[in-house]
């Protein structure tokens, strides 16, 4: 766990600290999340003059999901350059420290209320309470697993959603398995079926139940076609075998209402499924906040500023709704920057001294 530039009191209850005369520590800007979107959003409201910020990132480093997409595309709109997941994480860290801005690694978000404020618990503070002039949320989005599709069968070892897997292979040196299937064509179970081919996988299919690939063009090219991996369209795996390890799955054609075919059936020998059926975003915080959510995107509603439906809360990136590009979540985010650094500074110092900072270059 890593704390730059500041100590807080620990709290265990809000009675303790009045028994003790401890004050709850008071900042301008949380940011909830170190990944593309938290990293931008608090870069942006640095630059328009807030200046006492923290961002809370629950894993052991910054850069969100970027530090495991070692593959190439990412930075084309922002930087006009073709970068990897963590080079593009990069270049955004490195603007974090350039400018002080302060992060907690390894730290959990319990609690958020509508009044702003934030409860936090790391291993080595304990429980902390911080209350903020605004709030960024930027919590990224999950997989989601086998138990969101209800796939029937035995729960054997092997089945994995595309980013555990592309987790374990780039970050932690593991080869999850030899013989695979993949079950939906988003671009992180695309990238990964040419991920297992290049480290000598034997990746036999994509099955995809809609009608189209849900993934980029680009890479239904690049990830499949160029290493003559077939694409099923219309199919979905309706069993699982195998005992302590998959054996093998059985897949079907789909009809128009999603309900598979009988008589389609085939039964394929393998020892790894990898799921990639979707994203969620995560809103657990926000639900807990009583942010308004909306029910297609299944994130914060918000207004043009990146405002949710609490003053002073905001939200942006793929906790919001899920995007394609990560370029995409940098400028959402920019635009939530800045809106929080307009209603901290308004509320704050006024609109004179907003003026003053707005147009400040850092």
């Amino acid at each position: 766990m890593e704390t730059r530039g500041w100590l807080l009191a620990e709290q265990s209850e809000d009675d303790y600290c009045k028994k003790k005369g401890l004050v709850m520590k008071k900042v301008d800007l949380i940011v909830i999340g170190g990944g593309p979107a938290g990293l931008a959003a608090a870069i942006e409201a640095r630059k328009c003059g807030v200046k006492d910020i923290i961002i809370v990132e629950r894993a052991q480093e910054l850069g969100g999901i970027l530090q495991q997409c070692i593959h190439t595309g990412f930075g084309l709109k922002i930087f006009k350059e073709e970068l990897t997941g963590p080079e593009y994480a990069d270049r955004f860290i490195k603007q974090l420290k350039s400018n002080d801005i302060q992060y907690m690694l390894s730290t959990m978000v319990i609690g958020i209320t509508g009044e702003r404020v934030v409860t936090v618990v790391n291993t080595k503070k304990g429980r902390i309470k911080i209350k903020a002039e605004a709030i960024i949320l930027a919590m990224g989005c999950r997989e989601r697993s086998r138990g969101s599709l209800n796939i029937p069968g035995t729960r054997p070892a092997g089945v994995y959603t595309a980013g555990t897997a592309q987790r374990l292979i780039n970050m932690e040196g593991y080869l999850p398995g030899k013989r695979v299937i993949i079950l939906g064509s988003g671009d992180i179970g695309l990238i990964m079926a040419r991920r297992m081919t290049l480290e000598g996988a034997e990746v036999k299919m994509v099955c995809e139940i809609m009608s189209c690939p849900g993934g980029l063009t680009r890479n239904i090219v690049q990830c499949l076609e160029d290493y003559n991996i077939p694409l099923k369209l219309n199919h979905t795996v309706v069993n699982v075998h195998g005992s302590k390890r998959l054996e093998g799955v059985t897949i079907a054609k789909v009809d128009e209402n999603k309900n598979p075919i009988f008589g389609t059936e085939q039964y394929i020998e393998c020892d790894t499924l990898l799921l990639s059926v979707g994203l969620i975003p995560e809103n657990d915080l926000s639900v807990e906040a009583e942010v308004e959510i909306d029910p297609i995107t299944r994130g914060p509603s918000v207004n043009d500023s990146m405002e949710t439906s609490i003053r002073g809360i905001f939200a942006c990136g793929n906790v919001v709704h899920v995007h394609d590009l990560v370029d995409n979540v940098t400028e959402e985010s920019r635009v939530a920057g800045r809106g929080a650094a307009e209603f901290i500074l308004e509320v704050s110092h006024g609109d004179a001294l907003f003026g003053k900072y707005k147009h400040e270059k850092i």
